[in-house]
């Protein structure tokens, strides 16, 4: 087994680990709203326990990937949100399953901060930029978790024993993988140094296109078959295929934009990556009808594909932020516009309309494109410890 375990494959178990237990989780909501009889506002309010969980946890995973190593980090994270996942199929109330939402949450949010810190490493290692893959590795992990769910409730099995069976098999899949000789470079402590550095300067800009990549995901998956069904007029069974078109080509993309990061750049792919957005935010709004909006669906998917690896990897290698609390930074705004930016759209689509909200969503992307030059910053060297 071991000969199997390479630096790239390690971080791609961690990634696809990530996805996997996320998928997993979203696959089996409508089972746990059904089984606690949870109205819309307070499933909501679960949601929100969740996503707490994951920003709070973003600047102290930071801090303890640079002092003790983010392989080290990610190892024992990777037990908790597995653990945890337990949790949540098990809790026997509305207030446990909060609690276990939030733990679950800061897991997954720290798992995330850790494993892109210790990609980075990698990708440092190898000389040519591979982060795209390792979130290619994530989305397929993710749907291969809510592939679990269907096959779990199509059999009829309870939400705890799913969750369980799918951690062990997780455990048994990838702990191999994670059980790595990698060495992470760490940095020692300071005293006086903050547990969260804000981003500034122009990781602040970087931490802004990533903040606009993750509020046009977060806008797809959350708004997207609204969109087809209220304003394109589809049947709600069709309306899915617009979230499907936009995470298929996610997937597709990440694992070639790794290729063309190499041989164009990061400024010139991620110029591209934000007009292609624009653009099929614009294909969406401006012509109703099904096929040209899932074009632009597929569009959008081939613009934010590259735009949080190409920020993540900036962030890690910035001259003046050590690479855990650059990620975390960065991270606090791409997945808090991902978290927060789906209701912001619904408030605009409520005040004007969601073709409105859609636009806005373009705009921003086009602000990716006008930003793409802070990727070209000097870098710090790096090297495997």
């Amino acid at each position: 087994m071991s000969e199997l375990v390479t630096p790239w494959r390690s971080v791609a178990a961690a990634f696809a680990l990530n996805g996997i237990l996320l998928g997993c989780w979203a696959s089996r909501v409508p089972s746990v709203i059904a089984k606690f009889g949870l109205s819309e506002a307070s499933f909501g309010l679960l949601l929100l326990l969740m996503g707490v969980g994951a920003l709070v946890s973003f600047p102290f995973a930071g801090r303890l990937a640079d002092r003790l190593g983010a392989v080290r980090v990610t190892r024992w994270l990777a037990a908790l949100y597995l653990l945890t996942l337990v949790l949540v199929g098990l809790a026997p109330s509305v207030t446990a399953l909060g609690v276990a939402l939030f733990i679950f949450g800061m897991s997954h949010g720290a798992m995330d901060v850790t494993m892109n810190s210790w990609a980075t490493e990698v990708e440092a290692h190898k000389g040519r930029s591979v982060m795209a893959s390792f979130h290619a590795m994530w989305s397929l992990g993710a749907g291969l978790g809510a592939a679990s769910g269907f096959v779990a409730t199509s059999l009829a099995v309870p939400t705890g024993l799913h969750f369980a069976v799918l951690a062990l098999l997780a455990t048994l899949l990838f702990g191999p993988f994670l059980n790595t000789t990698w060495q992470s470079r760490v940095r020692a402590t300071q005293t006086g140094d903050p547990a969260f550095v804000l981003p500034r300067g122009p990781l602040f800009l970087v931490g802004f296109m990533a903040l606009g990549a993750g509020l046009g995901e977060g806008s797809v998956t959350d708004w997207s078959a609204v969109y087809l069904v209220d304003t394109v007029g589809t049947g709600e069974s069709v309306a899915t295929l617009g979230y499907a078109a936009f995470s298929v080509t996610m997937v597709i993309m990440r694992l070639c934009v790794d290729s063309l990061i190499t041989r164009l750049g990061p400024v010139t792919v991620a110029r591209a990556s934000g007009l292609l957005a624009a653009t099929g935010c614009l294909l969406t709004v401006g012509i109703p009808l099904l096929p040209v909006a899932l074009a632009g669906f597929v569009l959008m998917g081939v613009g934010y594909a590259a735009i949080v690896p190409l920020a993540f990897s900036r962030a890690a290698n910035d001259p003046e932020v050590p690479a855990g609390q650059g990620i975390a930074s960065v991270a606090t705004l791409g997945y808090g516009a991902m978290l927060l930016g789906p209701p912001a759209i619904g408030f605009v689509a409520e005040a004007t309309s969601l073709r409105t909200s859609f636009l806005l969503v373009g705009c921003l992307a086009l602000m990716i494109a006008m930003l793409a030059p802070v990727l070209s910053r000097p870098a710090r060297v790096t090297a495997r410890a």
